[in-house]
């Protein structure tokens, strides 16, 4: 990956790392000596994400992470990478995840989709259910969110919002997750839907956070 390539990324992109560079990062890292999976890591073509840039982290290299399964005591790996080491990989689609989730999830996951296709919207997974599908080990719990981001090329439909509040109502787990702006920051979808009149919602970026009016991400009420 190029360094103009490096900086259009946002947060949440998946990421492949080059085997020999991943073994020269974890060289340098005394701190994950032993850390579960990490050695075989990048060698299976398990992904990392881009992650916000932490205060100090070095501005030519990309910040990213990975989350160690829940029986790995789910640390959270920080890294930084150089650009040439990366390669930039498509997101995981609800769709292709769906036989990965919980049965139970299956009718929500289904009501998800059929939202989706009704709003012209396509959701992505993160979280959990992202992690067990890219490596095949068990990061969903009973307790697990079905993370999802929405991407969209404007304003977002208010009665989207409402629908998906609807099917969280009637769903075994918390439906978390953001709306990803054109720009590629991020809202928490929940938060737009329930600011007030008037209200802020937070942005996130990859170098920024930023509070700004939810009515400039709401499209007009239909009369």
């Amino acid at each position: 990956m190029t360094e103009d390539e490096a900086s259009g990324l946002a947060r949440h992109d998946l990421l492949r790392v080059d085997p020999a560079s991943w073994a020269r990062l974890l060289a340098g890292r005394q701190d994950l000596d032993g850390a579960p999976h990490l050695a075989e890591w990048a060698r299976r073509g398990w992904p990392v994400i881009v992650r916000r840039r932490d205060p100090g982290e070095p501005a030519d290299h990309i910040p990213a992470g990975l989350p160690l399964p829940p029986s790995a005591g789910k640390r959270r790996i920080g890294l930084a990478l150089p650009a040439a080491a990366a390669s930039r990989l498509a997101p995981v689609a609800l769709e292709r995840a769906r036989m990965t989730a919980p049965e139970a999830w299956w009718p929500v996951v289904d009501e998800v989709l059929a939202l989706g296709r009704e709003c012209r919207l396509v959701p992505n997974v993160f979280g959990s259910l992202l992690w067990q599908v890219l490596t095949g080990l068990p990061y969903l719990g009973s307790g697990s969110d079905l993370d999802l981001l929405w991407p969209v090329s404007g304003r977002v439909d208010p009665r989207f919002l409402q629908g998906l509040a609807r099917i969280e109502a009637g769903a075994p787990m918390r439906l978390d997750g953001e709306i990803v702006l054109p720009d590629r920051a991020g809202i928490n979808w929940r938060e737009l839907l329930d600011a007030p009149e008037g209200g802020t919602v937070l942005c996130k970026g990859r170098e920024s956070l930023a509070l700004r009016p939810a009515a400039s991400f709401l499209r007009e009420a239909a009369s």
